[in-house]
């Protein structure tokens, strides 16, 4: 395989920052997710570091040099995050169980699969032109389906930000499966958290990541949404990647999996806690604790 990959997350205005992005590959396979949680206090902020984990953690041992069955996998691992979060809630007796969305994509064989729940959302861009977008989850994307607003009401409609699909809460979650969509040289898919595509002009994010030179239009797509958001700034977080052709002339920044050897990963993900607050709430001590909690949780579904 060969790939270039940028991801980036901000905390915005907000006092933490409650998204979670990774990316983990193998010499066969890619994995891309991002959730962004919702809940008091830092709940969501477990919630989402829970399922980018629990999913990076099951793609780095299954993965050898890649899964057997990437729809199962998704299924599985999904479910298996929302669980774990109500067994970290269960723990800790919460009777308001953290919630979070959830975008994960998995590239093997030059085909890419993907599963959301939520408004987080996947593009997929080839020639300038958007192929693929997830639906959202949401109320308003139901009130658009039935005719009852129209794009520009949606856009400030007081409710956009309510979901009916996620992982954690108090329902299942509906998680929604793409088919599998092969690969051609130079298109770009990329991901994001609503704090990224709430802001920005419709079209805005296609055209900027056209030209499929990630490592420079992230940067540029999350500073023109932290410009729009303003003093509201949610959370803002963006993974892209722009997929080679494998006989394609070395290009600067790329990633070349063809050397591998079979059982060996590599993984960029945050931990939990070390992401920068506007107001640390959070002792040393307290953090430790959320760290262990979480992986005690993770650990009973692996």
């Amino acid at each position: 395989m060969r790939f270039t990959i940028f991801q980036e997350s901000r905390i915005g205005k907000r006092r933490t920052n409650q998204d979670r992005v990774a990316y983990s590959y193998t010499r066969d396979a890619l994995l891309m997710v991002l959730a962004d949680g919702m809940g008091g206090h830092l709940y969501g902020e477990i919630a989402a570091q829970i399922s980018v984990q629990f999913i990076a953690q099951s793609f780095q041992q299954e993965a050898r040099p890649k899964v057997s069955d990437p729809v199962l996998f998704l299924s599985r691992v999904l479910s298996n995050a929302h669980h774990a979060i109500l067994d970290y809630a269960f723990d800790k007796h919460l009777t308001d169980i953290p919630r979070t969305t959830v975008v994960a994509c998995l590239i093997q064989d030059g085909v890419a699969h993907w599963a959301h729940a939520g408004d987080s959302r996947l593009y997929m861009i080839r020639k300038g032109r958007l192929l693929y977008q997830t639906r959202d989850h949401s109320r308003v994307q139901l009130m658009l389906d039935q005719g009852l607003l129209d794009a520009e009401a949606a856009a400030v409609h007081p409710g956009r930000n309510r979901i009916f699909s996620c992982l954690g809460g108090n329902h299942p979650p509906q998680i929604e499966f793409s088919r599998g969509v092969s690969l051609a040289n130079g298109d770009v898919v990329a991901i994001c958290s609503d704090g990224v595509w709430g802001p920005l002009e419709p079209g805005s994010l296609v055209n900027t990541l056209s030209d499929g030179r990630v490592m420079e239009s992230v940067p540029r797509l999350m500073n023109e949404a932290e410009e729009l958001g303003g003093h509201q700034c949610d959370n803002m977080t963006l993974i892209a990647m722009t997929w080679h052709d494998d006989h394609q002339e070395d290009i600067p920044d790329t990633v070349s999996t063809r050397t591998m050897p079979a059982d060996a990963y590599t993984t960029q993900m945050e931990g939990f806690g070390r992401g920068k607050r506007e107001q640390e709430d959070l002792s040393e001590d307290e953090i430790e604790k959320a760290i262990r909690e979480i992986n005690a949780a993770i650990h009973k579904f692996k």
